[in-house]
């Protein structure tokens, strides 16, 4: 899977921008605020449907704008595919696929399969929990469609369960229903415990060995699910958190609680591990999701690396760069320099600057031979 090219009208500080990829390695370069990494989150928009960063649509369009635009062509197995997604500030976003509209933004999912790093990821093991569960849930949404239906699902009945223990304040008549809600939520919500406990072995047969590679063979990563309720005690455990839903005026049991702890021996990372052990377990974590997206989809993700380099050791930025292999990977950096001391091939630079990019291959620096020469 690659992305060929990407067009964007009113996105961001982008009045109109036309890019053609390479299959190999992108460089964006230039100073920070210049609009680097909002290319990569239009790329994470066509493949997921959202920002990375957690933006609406509204924040995403150009202040002076009230919709943009933007289209993706994409190949896969020499078929190209034309993702056409338009933003508007005041009704939900449209999107198509080859002129044919979709009826629900899900429906895009899985079509395009992005990996996304930025230096915000290398905290995903010490921030909180909420974190962890969304980068589970975005990796599950892109590789399993019934993951997705279940997830939206269960999210909803989580939502309306919430509004009726609100309701019950004023009408406490109202607890009788609450059952009702409380069976579709232990129905979606045991398929969810279930799936994500098969990404975790799955991730887990794979971060082990990336991990040991990583710290010289010193350590050994592991993932541990800790659901917020097993599947089996999911009723017990719901019936007897009623009166405390009830007075919080919340749902306290399910799924939306879960956690995902790292452990390097005997170790949790999060609350114990050094700053380099948070890191090295993050840079195992997307090395591994990278990995079994290929053998998941038996096909190659879109690596999008976003100023990460710059937060890396050499020993760490080696290994990242030395395990992108034959992915498509666009990368933005603020200099060309890490990639010059990497003795890394790259195949094409662009400078951005104020919302303005160029093409400017002609200053690559390549790797040939024992040396490095200019191209």
């Amino acid at each position: 899977m690659i992305i060929k090219s990407i067009e964007l009208a009113g996105y961001r500080n982008y009045d109109f921008l036309t890019l053609q990829f390479d299959k190999g390695t992108n460089i964006l370069f230039g100073d920070n605020a210049q609009g680097k990494t909002n290319i990569l989150e239009a790329i994470y928009l066509c493949a997921t449907t959202k920002s990375h960063k957690g933006s609406k649509d509204k924040e995403i369009i150009k202040f002076d704008s009230e919709e943009a635009h933007i289209r993706a062509y994409i190949e896969k197995e020499e078929v190209e595919t034309r993702i056409d997604m338009h933003l508007r500030k005041s009704k939900s976003k449209g999107i198509a696929i080859d002129g044919q509209k979709l009826k629900k933004a899900a429906q895009l999912l899985g079509l395009c399969n992005v990996v996304f790093f930025s230096p915000e990821d290398l905290s995903i093991i010490k921030n909180g929990p909420s974190e962890r569960r969304r980068f589970v849930d975005m990796e599950l949404c892109q590789l399993d469609g019934f993951y997705l239906y279940n997830l939206n699902h269960y999210n909803k009945i989580v939502n309306q369960r919430n509004i009726l223990l609100k309701d019950m304040y004023m009408n406490p008549g109202l607890r009788d229903t609450l059952s009702i809600w409380d069976s579709q939520l232990i129905s979606f919500g045991s398929k969810i415990i279930e799936r994500r406990q098969l990404f975790i072995d799955q991730l887990n047969e794979i971060i082990y060995d990336i991990h040991q590679k990583l710290s010289g063979g010193r350590e050994e990563l592991r993932i541990i699910y800790e659901p917020d309720v097993s599947i089996e005690n999911f009723e017990k455990n719901l019936i007897h958190s009623q009166e405390r839903d009830v007075k919080t005026k919340m749902t306290n049991v399910g799924p939306h609680r879960d956690d995902f702890i790292f452990m390097v021996g005997d170790i949790d990372v999060r609350k114990f591990g050094s700053q380099g052990q948070q890191r090295t377990a993050a840079l195992s974590l997307k090395l591994a999701e990278i990995e079994l997206v290929k053998r998941l989809t038996k096909d190659s993700p879109i690596l999008l690396l976003d100023d990460v380099l710059s937060e890396l050791d050499s020993n760490r930025q080696n290994y990242l760069l030395n395990s992108i292999g034959d992915i498509q990977t666009i990368i933005t950096c603020t200099g060309l320099e890490e990639f010059v001391n990497n003795r890394f091939e790259i195949n094409k630079v662009f400078k951005v600057s104020n919302g303005m990019v160029e093409c400017v291959n002609e200053e690559i620096v390549t790797h040939k031979g024992n040396g490095m020469e200019e191209s």
